[in-house]
């Protein structure tokens, strides 16, 4: 593929999956605040303290493949089928376990209400093996506006549903119903939109020749989940159900603003990587530009959230929510590091170097446990402020490796990082100084947010910044089609 034809089928990618994934978080963001004013605390507890249950399983049943099948350029319909009966049958299995299991988790929180909605809630990630190929073959071809329309039909479907149940009383079932829902409509449209279908004859033979590199991915992926879910399990066991609920809802707002940036270079990252296989010099080109476009925005987004969170919390979801905006102004900065440590990953397994992803988490997953057992006793806020630490170090840990990987100096990289932090900072200084005196909470939001916005592009502007300018222009040419 030509350097041209590259560079627009990523941007495309890239614009398109950050429209997807805005209108996805503003739908998140409208039901969240239903929910979040009709319920309370402890319903979102009982949901949290599930949460890693059906995340490692989901690993289970995808076992790397989706990856695994991206980077086989001579994938078939042997090798589809193969992954799709395996994760079927694995998402079977995995189901009959942990419903038989339930019991036992609801004794180890104490709490008996869990076994019924853990049976319920495990039926997602069952239903979702079935649509494990289709989403691969989706990614792989870079369909990103098939995959908008299925992620944004099926939340406001499972939105809608959730919200209803809440108004008539069904408290957390509410939240599980929308988890189950959203995976059905999510597996249901991506049936429909891939052109694939499996057949009745059941050969798994040919995950042989990507299990050497999908199984390193499976562990990889098993970590993750367990250090995402980390502090539920901990929460839910040394901690009162209203304290994870404050995390809980903490985490899914900082998840919200970090998954419209993070998802969009996800949904392009390893494929575009893939096809530039043989070609380092053009690898380093676009693993730069990328690196400064998740900077340029992830920094003002993700710190801008963190800058107005109490406005935010007090104004959308009430103030009996305000436990949860400490705590959220410290994922905040999580959720800023998060998509650039997303990219260095996702650059590492497009290199086939599935064993390097395996062990940097292995590593990371041992010290955030360490450390999160060393400061459970000092609180929930010390507790995330480790967990922030941990992050940044995995920051530079990544860095270490991709300079191995392409030789990209640590000073280039902290140079197109930090180009964005200071305007960032500098633009909350001015906005925080020009609104000290306003008192009013809708007035305060509004007036920080677009003091903020025009004073970073003011600097960027000044700065000469690339990225602005070819943002703009790519924007204005998608308008100018439309």
């Amino acid at each position: 593929m030509s350097e041209q034809s590259l560079k627009e089928k990523t941007a495309k990618g890239l614009f398109w999956g950050g429209i997807s994934n805005t209108i996805q978080q503003l739908l998140n963001l409208f039901f969240g605040i239903f929910l979040a004013r009709i319920l309370n605390a402890g319903d979102y507890g009982m949901v949290g303290v599930l949460a890693i249950f059906p995340a490692i399983a989901n690993s289970l049943q995808e076992s790397g493949f989706t990856a695994a099948l991206t980077n086989k350029h001579d994938a078939d319909n042997k090798d589809y089928n193969a992954v799709f009966w395996f994760s079927t049958l694995m998402g079977a299995g995995m189901y009959l376990l942990l419903f038989t299991a339930a019991p036992l988790i609801a004794a180890f929180y104490e709490t008996p209400a869990l076994t019924p909605l853990a049976r319920f809630l495990f039926l997602g990630f069952f239903i979702s093996s079935t649509g494990i190929v289709h989403n691969a073959i989706l990614f792989r071809n870079l369909m990103v506006k098939e995959k908008a329309k299925i992620d944004i039909s099926a939340l406001i479907l499972s939105g809608a549903v959730s919200v209803i149940m809440a108004i008539n009383g069904m408290a957390y079932w509410g939240i599980a119903a929308q988890s189950v829902i959203y995976v059905t409509v999510v597996t249901l449209l991506r049936w429909y939109f891939s052109p694939w279908r499996p057949s009745f004859h059941i050969d798994l033979s040919p995950l042989k020749g990507m299990f050497a590199f999908s199984s390193k991915l499976l562990l990889t992926n098993i970590l993750n989940q367990i250090n995402a879910n980390l502090f539920s399990v901990l929460l839910g066991k040394f901690f009162t159900k209203p304290e994870v609920g404050y995390y809980t809802q903490s985490n899914k707002w900082m998840m919200m603003g970090h998954l419209i940036i993070a998802s969009s270079v996800n949904t392009i990252a390893q494929p575009t990587f893939a096809q530039l296989a043989n070609d380092r010099e053009r690898q380093v080109r676009v693993f730069l530009k990328l690196l400064n476009f998740i900077a340029f925005i992830s920094f003002p987004a993700m710190l801008g959230l963190a800058f107005i969170s109490r406005e935010f919390i007090t104004i959308t979801i009430g103030t009996k929510w305000l436990p949860s905006v400490p705590i959220l102004q410290l994922l905040c900065i999580v959720g800023a590091v998060w998509p650039i440590t997303n990219l260095y990953s996702q650059f590492a397994i497009s290199k086939g170097a599935s064993n390097i992803f395996l062990w940097v988490n292995l590593i990371f997953g041992i010290m955030q446990l360490i450390v999160a057992l060393c400061m459970i006793s000092f609180g929930i806020w010390w507790l995330v402020f480790a967990n922030v630490m941990g992050y940044l170090v995995l920051l530079a840990i990544w860095q270490c490796i991709i300079k191995r990987q392409i030789g990209i100096p640590h000073m280039q990289a902290a140079k197109a990082i930090m180009a964005y932090v200071f305007p960032t900072l500098l633009s909350f200084t001015i906005a925080h100084y020009a609104t000290c005196m306003i008192s009013n909470l809708y007035l305060l939001m509004t007036a920080k947010i677009l003091i903020t916005a025009v004073c970073y592009i003011v600097i960027m502007k000044l700065c000469h910044s690339e990225i602005l300018s070819e943002c703009t222009a790519f924007v204005t040419k998608q308008l100018k089609k439309k």
